[in-house]
């Protein structure tokens, strides 16, 4: 097959024929074959340097673009200074530029062949005739990219074949993607408009689809190698050409100008592109040339590569003019993120992770690029905090006598008030809270948190003392100074407070004592490489500390900013393999619980100077064991008469002991509860247990014990508001499904299933929710019983999103298996037939949502497609996704589309955004980020850089936000930290005139806003 450049003369057009040549079929292939082996190479080696080589092109536009603009300047500063010598300037440029095309044109002899001819043009009043390229083919190899000005590449003195020989070169190096329509479509105009087809490579991007229609709809072109320049234009990887050719000099008249368009493209015969000699001006300004290739055209056949091989070169070689190619790397490399977007013409295109994403512009948006984007009027308020961190926490529940329970979760420490059933919430804390400390004035709290990161920014660990009356911070001590985490905090008692102890995270775990008024540190020692789970003073004598943990229980002396350690002995004892916990009784000795299921007496014993002579020491060893509990002893509580509480991990008990360690009274608490992970006296009669399953239960000894606090176990993703009730529904990979009432903040049931929960949805029309499972299977739930109503699979895959049709007729479940299943929906919400399978993505479904006439669909995917879907006409794929644009969705939940654009910051990827919702109103959006973060933007918001609130609070990545059915709350739902939180929408201001007015214009957008 070869290619061959024709001209015709007639029509002033370029056109490329294609023949195919017989030849050796068995040379061909296996030639193509290196080549094509060869090639791929090349294309896998290049693909690592695109990002570096859009950046430096960028980079040198903008140049070229700031010396533009300079030019106008310095012509104006030449005319102050010497108005003769720059109209002599500009005579001696133009004349020089257009005797240079004439008089090239009429040396050279017209060629006999048709197909070695150059057309001749007039341009801005200069006729040349047909001239051959011959003379300049030699010339062409080597190339200056850098940018000249004119006298410096036509001096006044230039003899005419070396002046012919630089113009032909330009005009080689001109040519467009105009020159490369069939011949066919020689006579066509190129004023037509903005939506001109260009000929083309379809990419990788496109591999599974079909080519699509035109923006204005008008019916799909037949041939392979043609498509809509606004559907998929992208970057391209070099920039021949950069012209800007306004011929206003050359003693033309402004009829005869020919503007460039926005596509930069001429309509007529004078378009200075298709000219052979084509000097670059702009008024009246200095004239510059830009050239930045140094290939010519190549008249050797190319195969056409792999898809999957040639998906960086059509990435980045199918923007449609150079126009379009500018804009396109100054917005995507200039930022110098992974995301980049432009706009051209009535498409949006944004770039995630190198992949191009097209959005069409919907029709009642006549001005994109005049959007204000503005910070919503309104703004959440932490509400309600739904779980507690009893897990893998110890030291972490404790009473104030204001009535409140202190505990924490996530980045939050929570004051429950037991009796009125109200929270209040201290939430300065950058990353999860690990442990608590209470003064001895019962007012003041330490908390301590962990490390974290926020995007590229550490978060450094510290403990913060605050006022539990105000919520107001006092002091925030070692930041900076500890490593990983706090792992437990105290204070002392002896001296009413005044210091506090601090055990790290790192692998020396650091015992460091510092002033609790001041924040300033007294001492600091490595303490042992093995993990500490406590640390205390001895209530009768500051100077004394004692830690735990494993197989270890360590007795420190602080004199004079340092410390000693002596180290318990277990002598005759077995040794434990944990300490869990310990605390003083009233006659000063440690009593400890471990691991064994025994609470242990430590006492002081005299130095053994008949053993270990006369330099020994007192020790600290057993005095005396019981046996407590079957499995680890977590937790011990000292009451005010001297009886012992203990608690059991395997025996999930509670024991009451006497002052001499005589078991008085037990009770078991229910086993969906989990162990006893710390027990809090209330009155002496009323206790707070908190539990390793997340619980915190109330009761007595008498009465039992009831839950009060209860939230997942671990990782949550499923989470769904009822469509007319202010209920919602959670699930998670510890297979329970809570249905909560957000309005009076209780748990109204619970129910455990069989498989990890992943997504869920409420039924608009019934009392059912369905619940997608990790395994492809999925189930219904009738809200009232709980049972299953139907159950059914599809795929061995897990399912990442359900969602009712409006009309609740439909249920659309979206699979880890690239399908989305659509089942008919009919006895009430109770029995489902498969409908029609959607097949088309070429990843797995990460987001959908449905039309509100309930007969199409938006889904995303994990490769960050935007597809659309007919389901009314059997799950048919739209080809056109333009005919989408001004579809009118019930809800807005995909992180992908038009109206959320602007929610994705600079510098993300596409998996920094788990989730967002729409609200009802349509007035704001809600997104959860990777960053533990909760934004609250306008909506719609399709334009980068737009302006949100960011709420903190979760310590894990937000895995998703849902509204309440009326707007009055948001529910945002943490990964590993398992927490919900349940934050008040408050109005702010009328925001309605400004939705109203969105095509209003705007010269910038603010900062996002931060509270």
């Amino acid at each position: 097959m070869s290619i061959s450049v024709d001209k015709c003369v007639r029509h002033k057009k370029t056109f490329v024929c294609f023949c195919v040549v017989p030849e050796d079929v068995s040379a061909d292939s296996a030639e193509f074959s290196d080549r094509t082996s060869s090639m791929e190479l090349r294309l896998r080696s290049h693909e690592d340097e695109i990002t570096l080589l859009k950046s430096s092109l960028a980079d040198a536009l903008r140049r070229i673009r700031l010396h533009d603009q300079l030019l106008p300047l310095l012509k104006q500063q030449l005319i102050a200074v010497n108005p003769a010598a720059a109209r002599v300037l500009t005579h001696v440029c133009c004349s020089d530029g257009c005797s240079n095309r004439k008089a090239s044109t009429e040396r050279q002899p017209t060629p006999s062949h048709e197909s070695n001819n150059i057309s001749a043009h007039k341009t801005n009043g200069i006729s040349a005739g047909p001239a051959s390229a011959e003379p300049a083919f030699s010339s062409v190899q080597t190339q200056n990219r850098s940018t000249q000005t004119e006298q410096a590449s036509f001096p006044l003195e230039t003899p005419p074949h070396t002046r012919l020989t630089l113009d032909l070169n330009r005009g080689l190096r001109s040519l467009h993607l105009e020159d490369g329509l069939p011949p066919g479509d020689s006579n066509r105009s190129f004023s037509e408009s903005s939506r001109t087809k260009l000929h083309r490579v379809p990419s990788v991007d496109e591999e599974a689809e079909e080519p699509e229609e035109d923006e204005a709809g008008e019916g799909q072109d037949k041939e392979l190698g043609w498509a809509s320049e606004l559907e998929e234009p992208v970057q391209p990887s070099s920039i021949r050409t950069l012209q800007r050719e306004d011929y206003q000099d050359c003693s033309s008249s402004p009829d005869e100008q020919s503007p460039t368009s926005t596509l930069g493209r001429s309509s007529d015969q004078h378009n200075p592109r298709s000219a052979p000699l084509s000097p670059i001006q702009e008024g009246d300004k200095v004239p510059l040339v830009r050239r930045n290739s140094d290939k010519t055209i190549s008249d050797k056949p190319r195969k056409r590569l792999e898809k999957k091989a040639a998906s960086s070169a059509n990435l980045l070689t199918r923007s449609p003019s150079l126009e379009t190619r500018t804009k396109d790397l100054v917005s995507n490399a200039g930022s110098g993120s992974r995301r980049g977007t432009y706009c051209q013409g009535q498409s949006i295109k944004m770039f995630i992770r190198g992949r191009p994403i097209t959005m069409y512009i919907p029709s009642n948006i006549h001005n994109y690029e005049d959007l204000k984007m503005d910070t919503p009027s309104e703004r959440l308020e932490l509400d309600w905090v739904y779980g507690y961190r009893g897990r893998d926490c110890r030291a972490n529940l404790y009473f104030l006598p204001t009535g409140e329970a202190v505990y924490f979760i996530a980045c939050v420490v929570v004051l429950y008030h037991i009796n009125n059933r109200t929270q209040r919430h201290y939430h300065k804390h950058t990353d999860c809270v690990r442990c608590l400390a209470i003064h001895p004035d019962k007012v003041r709290i330490a908390s301590g948190q962990t490390a974290g990161v926020d995007k590229d920014k550490p978060l450094l660990p510290c403990v913060h003392i605050w006022d539990s009356t105000t919520l107001a911070t006092l002091q925030q001590i070692g930041l900076g100074t500890f490593e990983r985490g706090v792992g437990s905090v105290a204070f002392s008692s002896a001296d009413s407070g005044a210091s506090l102890c601090v055990i790290d995270d790192s692998n020396e775990h650091m015992l460091s004592v510092w002033d609790a008024n001041k924040g300033t540190k007294q001492a600091e020692v490595k303490s042992t490489n093995e993990a500490v789970f406590a640390v205390d003073f001895n209530p009768s004598d500051s100077s004394n500390i004692i830690t735990c943990g494993k197989s270890h229980v360590y007795f420190w002396t602080l004199s004079s900013g340092q410390f000693t350690k002596k180290q318990g002995i277990f002598g005759k004892y077995k040794k434990p393999k944990f300490i869990q916990c310990f605390v003083f009784s009233l006659t000063g000795d440690v009593l400890s619980g471990d691991s064994e299921g025994n609470i242990l007496t430590w006492g002081k014993s005299a130095a053994d100077t008949k053993t270990l002579g006369k330099g020994a020491k007192e020790t600290f060893q057993i005095m005396r064991q019981t046996r407590a509990h079957e499995g680890s002893v977590f937790t011990l509580c000292l009451l005010p008469g001297g009886d012992l509480l203990s608690g059991g991990g395997k025996d999930r008990k509670i024991i009451r002991w006497s002052a001499d360690l005589a078991p008085e009274r037990e009770c078991e608490i229910p086993e969906q509860f989990g162990a006893v992970r710390t027990i809090v006296n209330v009155d002496d009669v009323e206790l707070l247990v908190g539990t390793t399953r997340n619980a915190i239960l109330r009761g007595s000894f008498s009465d039992g014990f009831v839950v009060i606090v209860q939230g997942h176990v671990d990782e949550m993703w499923g989470l769904a508001t009822h469509p007319s009730q202010d209920v919602f529904l959670s699930c998670g990979n510890d297979k329970q499904v809570f249905l909560w009432n957000a309005d009076s903040h209780r748990m109204d049931w619970c129910t455990t299933l069989e498989e990890y929960g992943l997504c869920v949805d409420f039924s608009p029309v019934s009392s059912v929710v369905s619940i997608g499972l990790s395994t492809g299977r999925w189930l219904v739930l009738d809200l009232l019983t709980r049972e299953v109503v139907s159950e059914s699979v599809d795929g061995n895959e897990q399912h990442s999103v359900m969602r009712y049709s409006p009309d609740g007729s439909f249920l659309a479940v979206g699979s880890h298996d690239n399908f989305i299943y659509i089942y008919s929906v009919t006895d009430d919400g109770r029995r489902y037939s498969r409908f029609g399978k959607c097949n088309g993505h070429s990843s797995f479904i990460t987001h959908l949502d449905w039309s509100k006439d309930g007969k199409y669909i938006m889904s995303n995917s994990g490769d960050y497609e935007i597809l659309y879907w007919e389901i009314a006409g059997g799950c048919k794929l739209l080809r056109n996704r333009y005919e989408s644009k001004d579809r009118e969705w019930a809800s807005y939940t995909c992180v992908l589309g038009f109206h959320v654009m602007g929610v994705w910051l600079e510098g993300s990827d596409g998996t920094d955004i788990n989730a967002l919702c729409r609200s009802h109103s349509e007035r704001v959006v809600a997104v959860a980020d990777d960053f533990c973060k909760v934004h609250l933007f306008q909506y719609p918001c399709p334009k980068p850089k737009a302006p949100s609130r960011k709420y903190e609070g979760h310590g894990s990545h937000v895995t998703n936000v849902c509204f309440t059915y009326s707007d009055s709350h948001l529910l945002s739902m943490g990964g590993k930290d398992t927490c919900i939180l349940q934050w008040k929408v408050l109005q702010v201001g009328d925001s309605r005139e400004r939705l109203a007015s969105l095509s209003s214009t705007s010269t910038s957008s603010p900062e996002p806003a931060v509270t």
